[in-house]
């Protein structure tokens, strides 16, 4: 029995999941979980990536503590943050999180270079503050990135590091807009107009490729070797090629970001996806014609601040119950990262909540809208007609907020309570393994 391990780490949680084939389908089973989330450094928000790496190697023996000697293993992650190594390949700083600020004076400034109209013409990649190109920018104007000599995104930053090998995997690498939307590759242009160096830019390796064996000191640290092979390390990617589809339907990848999309054949940087700012991300054969919307982030920060010991079937039972029917533009940028959620939805609304049922009903009716609004945008740009919509991640658990989609939306939810990104990432381990067999 050829056993094969997806490591799927969000931004809130990680788990180590092991996948086989078994009657013709595949079983998984988890063998190692643990908590994620930024940390405030000096005023930045980063991630702990020596902690990261600690829990990757936890869950690696982990499996063999459970039995299971994987012959392979792949990491996905969430997508646009990386790390800069200098010419002794050692992390220069701390690796930024999507959500810290820096980048605020950094967009105006590459928009000036190059402006967003020109951009998402190249790259298809919707604008969103924390892109990598802005990221990157923000670098060169502090000076960092003047030292380092490489870069990887986050998933090919472990690879290296279990491995010894760098990699930089297509499917993240379109999360930056720096990749051209034609070609598949860097576009050298907006790299040379930006000023970036050139040399942290290399062949873009597709899923399936093989990254290397585990170092010779891990695979005695953890018990086994293992080849480390890329599937698509975009979490978002491997979800899509996890979901059971029995037709091209919209999707949502539910966590921390709703992630709402549907594949297309080509990408489409026409001025009506411009204006409704959806992406063209690289998946496996296709594009994911997708809007990155506020998830569940909103839901979890309004229970941390009113109700942290309560349990979600608790919450959801009292959002059922309240009549309040007033929803916010969760995807104003208010909400990215507040002091107060419950302020922000108070500040937002002409009626304030009185309960924590009116808050967390008022948190679902605004995520189904935000819902509604992305899929009337792709029924507009796409011309496809659809009577289905596939949930997975955390956020297809909530059969209320599942039913308040069907209503607001008028669509059949198949809510999809699975591990999608480990399942995607798993099949694409299976599928490499079969061709070489």
């Amino acid at each position: 029995m050829n056993y094969y391990l997806a490591i799927d780490i969000g931004a809130s949680s990680g788990r180590h999941i092991i996948g086989w084939e078994e009657n013709g389908g595949i079983k998984t089973e988890e063998v190692y979980r643990f908590k994620n989330g930024v940390e405030n450094k000096d005023g930045n928000l980063v991630w702990n990536v020596k902690r990261l790496y600690k829990e990757v190697i936890n869950g690696l023996k982990a499996a063999k503590e459970k039995g299971y000697i994987p012959v392979s293993i792949g990491i996905d992650t969430w997508a646009v943050d990386y790390a800069l190594l200098d010419k002794d390949d050692r992390l220069i700083g701390e690796m930024f999180a999507y959500r810290d600020v820096r980048t605020e004076t950094a967009i105006d400034s590459v928009h000036r270079i190059i402006c967003f109209k020109e951009l998402y013409k190249r790259t298809g990649i919707q604008f969103q503050p924390f892109n990598t190109i802005y990221q990157q920018y923000a670098d060169k104007i502090s000076g960092k990135i003047e030292k380092a000599e490489s870069m990887l995104m986050l998933p090919d930053y472990i690879n290296f590091l279990l491995t010894g090998v760098k990699k930089q995997e297509y499917t993240n690498a379109t999360s930056t807009g720096l990749v051209n939307a034609q070609t598949q590759s860097w576009d050298t242009e907006i790299i040379e107009k930006l000023g970036l160096p050139e040399k942290l830019f290399g062949e873009l390796s597709q899923p399936g490729t093989v990254v290397g064996e585990l170092k010779q000191e891990i695979a005695e640290e953890v018990g086994y070797n293992a080849e480390v092979v890329l599937p698509a390390t975009h979490d978002t990617a491997s979800a899509v090629e996890g979901i059971p589809m029995e037709e091209n339907s919209p999707y949502i990848s539910s966590g921390t970001w709703s992630l709402l999309g549907v594949k297309v054949p080509l990408a489409l940087t026409d001025e009506n996806s411009r204006k409704a700012n959806y992406s063209n991300e690289g998946g496996i054969g296709y594009y994911r014609y997708q809007k990155n919307i506020m998830g569940m982030w909103v839901v979890n920060r309004l229970r941390d601040e009113l109700c942290p010991d309560k349990p979600f079937p608790e919450i959801v039972k009292e959002a059922e119950e309240s009549i309040f029917n007033e929803y916010a533009d969760v995807n104003d940028g208010a909400f990215l990262a507040p002091e107060s959620m419950k302020t922000t939805f108070d500040n937002a609304l002409k009626t304030t909540p009185q309960s924590v049922g009116d808050y967390f009903r008022c948190a679902y009716l605004s995520l189904a809208q935000s819902y509604k609004t992305a899929l009337d945008e792709l029924k507009a740009n796409t011309g496809m007609k659809f009577n289905n919509l596939y949930i997975v991640g955390g956020g297809a658990k909530n059969w209320f907020l599942n039913r308040l989609t069907e209503e607001i939306c008028k669509v059949k939810v198949i809510a999809l309570p699975i591990e999608a990104s480990a399942l995607g990432n798993i099949k694409q381990q299976i599928l490499r393994g079969k061709k070489y067999v």
